[in-house]
C-alpha cells in the first residue's frame, strides 16, 4: 500500500481501538444478554446482519491488535455470544426470529406483528454464520449444542414461509428490513414476488455454516443434508439468476404463473420459473464472496466491478450501478439508502470475492480507496459515518457509525495475507464451481 493508505489505516486502527468498547452494550430491557449495536443513531438496537459483521470485523481486529485483544477480547466474545442468545430468546414457537430487537421492556414489535398473523420477513440468513464464527474464533465447537433444535426450527420457518418450490429459491415476504433496504428489485414490489440475490447468496453460506456446526457437533449425516441443500440452492441460482447476455447475477421475479381466466389461456402456459429483474445492484457480486461463481463468471463480474460507467467510482463500489435510473445518494433512514452510496460492507464483500478468484490488483485498489474514504472522513470530521457519496467520497449521514466499517481493516490485513474470518463459516464439501 502507498504512504497515504498506511496513514489512513493507522488512523482508523486508533479510532476503532478507542471506540469499539462503546458499541458493546450491557443487557437492557428485553435484551437479557450483552450485545453489540452499530453505534450512531442505532444505540440500544440489536440487528441481525449488522451484529454479525460487527463481530466478524472486531474478531479480526483482535487478531491484529494484541493490546485490544487483552483489553476487550473476552468481553467482545461474550457480547457476540449475547447477540445470538438474545435472538434465540425471542424465537417464536413456529421458528420465527425477528430481524431487530430494541432494548425495551415490551415484546419486540416484529414478534407482536407476527403473532397477529402478519406475514413479514424474519432474521436474515446470518444466525448460523454468527454461531459458527463464534465457535471457530473461540475454539469451542460445543457451544451451539444446547440450541441446535432452535437453529433447525429457524430453517424450518424459512422453508415453510419463504421458499418458492417452483423455482427453488427463497423470496422475501415484504420489503421491510431486507438488508439493502431500498433495493429496487424488492422495495415497493408485491409480497413474495422477489427472490433477491442478497437473500439467496447469503442463504447458501448460512446452509454451509449450519453444515459446519452439525459436523463439529458430530452429526455428519445431518451436516451432509445441509451441504446438499446448499448445492441445490447454488444450482437454482445459477439457473435462474445468472444472465448469460449481461454476464451478471440478477434478483428475479418469481410471481410467474399462467393466470387462467377463460379459454384464451388454455394453450401453452408459463413454463419459465422466474423473470430477471434487470437492475444491477452490488448483490450481483455476492457469488464471488460465496465462491460459487464459475471462473468465467468471475472474470465477467470483475469487469463489472472495474467499470467506471456502472459500479466503479473513484471511491469504491457503488451499491447500485450509476447508470440505473433509480441511482440516488441522498440521506435517508428507514429505509437506509442503497441506491448508490458507498457502504463499507459492500467494499469488503466485493474485495473478498475478487481475492477469492485471484483479482488481486483490483482488490488492492479497492482497499486503497476504502481506507481513503474513511481516513479523509476522520481527518475532516473526527469520526466515521454510515455511508458515503460515490461522487465526492464525502459522508452522507450518521456519524459515529462503527459496525461493519471495521471491515476496512479486515481488507488491509487480508491483502497482506491474513486469513479471513470466513474460514470459520463453512464446512468443505460443496463442489467448487
Amino acid at each position: 500500500m502507498d504512504k497515504a493508505s498506511e496513514r489512513y489505516e493507522s488512523m482508523l486502527r486508533e479510532y476503532i481501538g478507542r471506540n469499539l468498547k462503546n458499541v458493546l452494550k450491557a443487557p437492557k430491557g428485553c435484551l437479557k444478554y450483552p450485545f453489540i449495536d452499530p453505534g450512531s443513531v442505532y444505540d440500544g438496537n440489536l440487528w441481525d446482519w449488522d451484529s454479525f459483521w460487527a463481530a466478524y470485523g472486531a474478531f479480526a481486529f483482535m487478531e491484529s491488535d494484541k493490546d485490544a485483544k487483552k483489553e476487550l477480547g473476552d468481553s467482545l466474545l461474550e457480547h457476540a455470544k449475547g447477540n445470538v442468545l438474545n435472538f434465540l430468546d425471542h424465537q417464536l414457537p413456529d421458528g420465527y426470529i425477528p430481524m431487530m430487537v430494541e432494548a425495551k421492556d415490551t415484546e419486540p414489535y416484529l414478534n407482536a406483528r407476527h403473532r397477529e398473523g402478519v406475514r413479514m420477513n424474519m432474521h436474515k440468513p446470518f444466525l448460523c454464520q454468527q454461531v459458527s464464527l463464534i465457535m471457530g474464533y473461540s475454539g469451542d465447537w460445543s457451544w451451539a449444542s444446547p440450541f441446535r433444535p432452535a437453529l433447525e426450527l429457524y430453517f424450518t420457518r424459512y422453508e415453510e414461509g419463504y421458499f418458492n418450490a417452483n423455482c427453488g429459491l427463497y423470496a422475501w415476504a415484504d420489503d421491510i428490513m431486507i438488508g439493502m433496504d431500498n433495493d429496487p428489485a424488492s422495495f415497493g414490489r408485491p409480497p413474495y414476488s422477489t427472490a433477491n440475490m442478497f437473500l439467496n447468496a447469503f442463504m447458501v453460506q448460512e446452509l454451509e455454516a449450519m453444515a459446519l456446526i452439525l459436523d463439529k457437533l458430530g452429526d455428519r449425516a445431518a451436516s451432509d443434508a445441509y451441504i446438499s441443500k446448499a448445492v441445490s440452492l447454488v444450482d437454482r441460482i445459477q439457473a435462474e439468476c445468472w444472465d448469460p447476455r449481461d454476464r451478471f447475477f440478477y434478483s428475479v421475479d418469481v410471481d410467474v404463473r399462467t393466470r387462467q381466466y377463460d379459454w384464451f389461456h388454455k394453450g401453452l402456459g408459463v413454463f419459465w420459473k422466474s423473470l430477471p429483474i434487470k437492475i444491477r445492484a452490488w448483490s450481483g457480486f455476492l457469488p464471488l464472496a460465496a465462491r460459487f461463481a464459475t471462473p468465467n463468471q468471475a472474470a465477467s463480474l470483475a469487469q463489472h466491478a472495474r467499470d467506471p460507467a456502472t459500479f466503479r467510482s473513484r471511491f469504491g463500489i457503488t451499491s447500485l450501478a450509476m447508470d440505473e435510473k433509480m441511482f440516488n445518494v441522498e440521506a435517508t433512514n428507514n429505509p437506509s439508502n442503497w441506491l448508490g452510496p458507498i457502504w463499507i460492507v459492500t467494499q469488503y464483500l466485493v474485495f473478498r470475492g475478487l481475492m477469492n478468484y485471484g483479482f488481486r490488483e483490483d482488490a488492492a485498489a479497492l482497499v486503497r480507496d476504502t481506507l481513503s474514504v474513511l481516513g479523509r472522513d476522520l481527518e475532516q470530521t473526527g469520526t466515521i459515518h454510515e455511508y458515503y457519496d460515490p461522487r465526492t467520497g464525502l459522508p452522507v449521514m450518521n456519524g459515529g457509525f462503527i459496525n461493519w466499517n471495521i471491515l476496512a481493516l479486515n481488507m488491509a490485513d487480508e491483502l497482506r495475507g491474513a486469513e479471513p474470518m470466513s474460514r470459520f463459516l463453512s464446512r468443505s464439501g460443496r463442489p467448487a464451481s
